[in-house]
């Protein structure tokens, strides 16, 4: 037996072995009936060239689901994902875009349901002591009640398409401390920041381990491009105000697509 045959005879009894088993396996590009499902960092929130369609959800063109389907022409490609998405309002309004034909989903759930979005409104607007007591309430929720409401979530997506391949994307680490910021929040409240990013990253990669999923941090691929780096990648307090400490184009393209291009 020549080498080639044998090797091309261990990959098809470990196809075989996989499929016996019911695992499901990593989605081939081609392919792939792909779904991507999540908030505002899967939607593209920041990143400009909305969908017509999409309305208030804000699916970008510039976003790493349509960046990776336009790259690798999936058989079928629908994002649902919306800015705003809490990971009831993914179980509740997105899960119909699966079915037991789907090979592939992203997904980006969590933030919004330890109000981030809130946190950092809190953070610009008032005192130091009241940013980090904020910060400290999100951490608690994040430790203790976003790890039912995940498992809840992800045991929906298996039920909806059990033969899936699912990426579980993380959130950025939003400040390069040190950095170059002279002005805005203090040092100390983005040290809070980054270490509640951190937590919460942590509760969705144990979430989603547990679940079976394949998890993929965007840390590295942001490290070097956070807000007071120089050459950020993520939107500061900017106007429309909804695109506030959400990825630039270029996050999404070098931040967030090879994050979960790695993981497909």
């Amino acid at each position: 037996m020549s080498v080639r045959t044998f090797w091309a005879s261990v990959s098809t009894l470990a196809i075989g072995a996989a499929a016996v088993l019911g695992l499901a396996q990593p989605a081939s590009a081609a392919g792939a009936n792909y779904v991507a499902l999540g908030d505002s960092y899967s939607s593209g929130v920041g990143a400009g060239s909305y969908t017509s369609e999409s309305g208030d959800c804000k699916r970008s063109t510039k976003s790493y689901p349509y960046l990776w389907a336009a790259a690798n022409a999936p058989y079928s490609f629908t994002s649902v994902a919306c800015s705003g998405a809490t990971t009831s309002s993914v179980a509740s309004g997105q899960l119909g875009a699966l079915s037991a034909s789907t090979t592939l989903v992203s997904v980006t759930a969590g933030g919004n349901d330890v109000g981030f979005a809130d946190v950092m409104q809190t953070c610009v607007l008032q005192s130091e002591a009241t940013c980090v007591s904020r910060v400290n309430t999100a951490v608690s929720q994040a430790q203790n009640t976003l790890p039912g409401k995940l498992d809840s979530l992800y045991s929906g997506i298996h039920a909806r398409a059990p033969q899936a391949h699912v990426v579980v994307l993380g959130y950025p680490r939003f400040y390069k401390l040190s950095g170059s910021c002279i002005a805005g929040l203090t040092e100390k409240e983005r040290g809070a920041i980054n270490s509640a990013s951190d937590i919460l990253n942590g509760v969705i990669a144990k979430r989603a381990a547990d679940a079976g999923f394949t998890y993929s941090s965007v840390v590295d691929e942001f490290t070097g491009h956070e807000l007071c780096s120089g050459d950020p990648w993520l939107h500061s307090v900017t106007l429309p105000v909804t695109n506030s400490y959400h990825p630039k184009a270029i996050g999404q393209s070098n931040g967030y697509l090879p994050a979960f291009r790695s993981a497909v």
